[in-house]
């Protein structure tokens, strides 16, 4: 067993098997062509079996209805041949930035004194503190894109120019704290707040913020039909560039937290699209005391090739403008954390996967954990969704955070 799994599920051969990047040669050329139908086995035990297969099913059929719901609101949009010409081209700007290995030249430190307007929650969907008090942060963004041909597409959707944030602090404080980064559509606090469990790690001793990624809640494009549709709708060059804003605007709101609040540490976690972003900002932000990506995804393109109906219709597109399967991560290779690597140490470093998750696959977790030199790694019997044996991880992501000397002593 490698004494990085932090869990009771093993992939046994983990210890022997080589890794699945190939050292010295650019991801996006050394992974299996075929990586998007790769399985991931686990030995598993039966009560494990049981609970992986039903809430696979479950993912299964959520990922079908949004695979469908993406290829009628966003392909037509940004993903029609013309648009994917555009972004072979933009290979040619972006390519560089990715092939540096330099996560410095694509995520750009954010300007200094950026103003941070909060003011007290008027409404609070499930907790707030008699010890402390709940605020919403809000900032302009200073994120320009980084590709020129975007600048006017991109900056045109001004809801997405304003930065959102929920805080909750102590009033004894400042205390080390958490950045709660959501996943793709679920922008909900009173989700939130239960998922990642703020309430708890609040009362551990932490300040607890929960960020709004780009294209989210109240930074959603005009008449979008859904929460996070213009983070994807734009194409592949819309992705690199909110990602990018993604990173910018949390370092923002990082510098606000250390040098205006007096926050001793900062430490992200995140979920599924948040999961991404978390290792992502864990390339470039070395002020991290720790990243936690929860069931993440690594490669963006091979994740959209899974999902159907949505993969044939990429499949499709790519052979109209010649261009081969493996093209694909190219055009997103310099948003992917695969293609730095990580500001912070190792041991700073954890991941939790699902073992049946059919939405962000359990491959995607091992893939970046093989990248993160086999990093901490937690397994939970469950899907995206469905968390099975949430109250385990957490409790390791507890002691995780105790051994970094991350929570207060006697949390």
């Amino acid at each position: 067993m490698d004494h990085t799994v932090v869990s009771r599920i093993v992939h046994h051969s983990y210890s022997q098997e080589k890794p699945l990047l190939q050292e010295g040669v650019p991801w996006w050329e050394s992974l299996d062509p075929d990586f998007a139908r790769r399985p991931e086995p686990f030995d598993l035990e039966l009560r494990d079996k049981l609970q992986v297969g039903a809430s696979a099913a479950f993912d299964i059929g959520l990922r079908t209805a949004g695979a469908s719901l993406i290829s009628g609101l966003a392909l037509p949009i940004g993903y029609h041949p013309l648009e994917l010409h555009r972004t072979i081209k933009d290979v040619e700007f972006y390519g560089p930035f990715a092939e540096s290995g330099d996560a410095s030249r694509f995520f750009k430190a954010p300007p200094k004194n950026i103003r941070v307007r909060t003011s007290e929650a008027d409404w609070f969907p499930r907790f707030s503190p008699d010890d402390g008090t709940t605020e919403v942060i809000r900032f302009d963004s200073p994120f320009m894109p980084m590709n020129p041909r975007l600048h006017h597409s991109y900056l045109r959707h001004e809801a997405n120019r304003v930065a959102y944030a929920r805080y909750w602090r102590h009033h004894d404080g400042p205390r080390p704290t958490i950045i709660a980064v959501h996943g793709f559509t679920a922008d909900f606090y009173l989700i939130n707040e239960w998922f990642f469990a703020l309430p708890w790690f609040y009362r551990m001793g932490c300040d607890v913020v929960l960020f709004t990624l780009p294209f989210h809640g109240p930074r959603q494009t005009e008449h979008s039909p859904f929460s996070g549709h213009g983070y994807f709708a734009g194409g592949a060059s819309r992705i690199n560039e909110a990602a990018a804003q993604s990173v910018m605007d949390l370092r923002v709101l990082i510098d606000w937290l250390m040098e205006k609040r007096g926050a001793p540490k900062v430490g992200v976690t995140g979920l599924s699209l948040g999961g991404f972003t978390t290792a992502l900002l864990a390339t470039a932000e070395p002020r991290l005391s720790f990243a936690i990506p929860n069931v993440p995804v690594v490669s963006l393109a091979d994740l959209v090739l899974e999902w159907q109906p949505i993969g044939m219709a990429i499949r499709a597109a790519l052979k109209v403008v010649g261009r081969p399967l493996s093209d694909a991560r190219k055009f997103v290779a310099v948003s992917s954390p695969l293609t730095y690597p990580p500001a912070i140490p190792r041991e700073k470093l954890m991941i939790v996967g699902g073992v049946g998750d059919r939405l962000a696959p359990p491959k995607h977790s091992r893939l970046l954990w093989d990248h993160w030199d086999r990093c901490a790694i937690h397994w939970f019997p469950g899907s995206h969704i469905l968390h099975m044996d949430r109250g385990e991880y957490l409790r390791q992501v507890a002691r995780f955070l105790h051994k970094i000397d991350f929570l207060p002593q006697g949390a």
